[in-house]
């Protein structure tokens, strides 16, 4: 009778720490704190601070978001950027993913791109209204210049490529920003938000020198000296799921995003929040 009790015991306690651990892993955010050295960066932007956020998929951190804003307000940023999937479109909520975002706004001004899953819920013209109407800039295609200091800096952002007619995601890609880098000064420091890091090759075509992009989800399962497993668009193991990516004079910057969605857990992949920060560095 001990026996089966010390069996029973032990499994009971190997399952509630399987369960604590899956908690943990699924709804404790972490912050990574990058950087990003430019000596095309107008000084007078060298210390601004971006917050990077990405794939929500209407997950809840605690009421109304609260704990999400907790670790933003830590952060103090200058700029919030949200590249994509707010909502899930397998189990669309729109209220639970509004939640805070009235909120982000008031800590600085947010930018806004679509993901795959805005555009696949086929409901975005309506959460579109709300976006802006919680004061969040959606960007469809089109750039604005961003001032500090008398200088300026240029933010591009980008719908995902299924918002387009078009059923060549990387041609579309091409289309949209063939047509939007026309009318940019080539001289200035410009960052590209767009939802998909599996197009990272063609971004750097573009004379861009940091793209914001999110929807790999961290590779949903990671280990060590390995990175993620699986991603949307790329596949099994995986070269865009988290962290910096830099090649030639273009920086990409992928989050490990918030939620989940076809794939309900990750492991050793907690929700992530990102802050970066740029340097002007003239003599590099």
């Amino acid at each position: 009778m001990k026996k089966k009790y010390k069996i029973f015991a032990a499994a009971a306690a190997g399952i509630t720490l399987l369960g604590l651990f899956f908690y943990t892993q699924n709804n404790s955010i972490v912050t990574t704190h990058l950087s990003i050295k430019s000596k095309k960066l107008p000084d007078e932007f060298s210390g601004y601070t971006i917050v990077h956020l990405s794939d929500l998929h209407s997950k809840s951190f605690g009421k109304n978001q609260s704990r999400l804003m907790e670790e933003l307000q830590e952060s103090e940023p200058d700029l919030v950027v949200f590249t994509g999937d707010l909502v899930d479109s397998r189990r669309y909520n729109e209220k639970t993913s509004m939640k805070g975002m009235d909120k982000l706004t008031k800590i600085a001004p947010v930018y806004y791109v679509t993901g795959n899953h805005e555009a696949r819920s086929g409901k975005f013209n309506d959460l579109e209204k709300k976006l802006e109407a919680a004061g969040v800039f959606v960007m469809r295609n089109t750039f604005v210049e961003l001032e500090r200091h008398g200088a300026s800096i240029q933010l591009l952002g980008v719908d995902d490529p299924l918002q387009s007619m078009d059923n060549n995601e990387s041609k579309a890609m091409n289309n949209v920003l063939t047509t939007v880098t026309e009318e940019m000064n080539e001289d200035d420091f410009k960052i590209l938000l767009s939802h998909r890091p599996e197009l990272f090759s063609l971004y750097r075509q573009f004379d861009l020198d940091l793209v914001f992009s999110g929807h790999a989800h961290g590779g949903q399962i990671r280990f060590p000296f390995i990175g993620g497993v699986i991603a949307p668009g790329q596949g099994v193991f995986p070269e865009y799921t988290a962290g910096v990516y830099s090649e030639d004079d273009t920086s990409m910057i992928v989050s490990r995003g918030l939620g989940n969605s076809l794939f309900p857990l990750r492991v050793f992949n907690r929700p992530e929040i990102i802050v970066t920060t740029l340097i002007s560095d003239k003599n590099g």
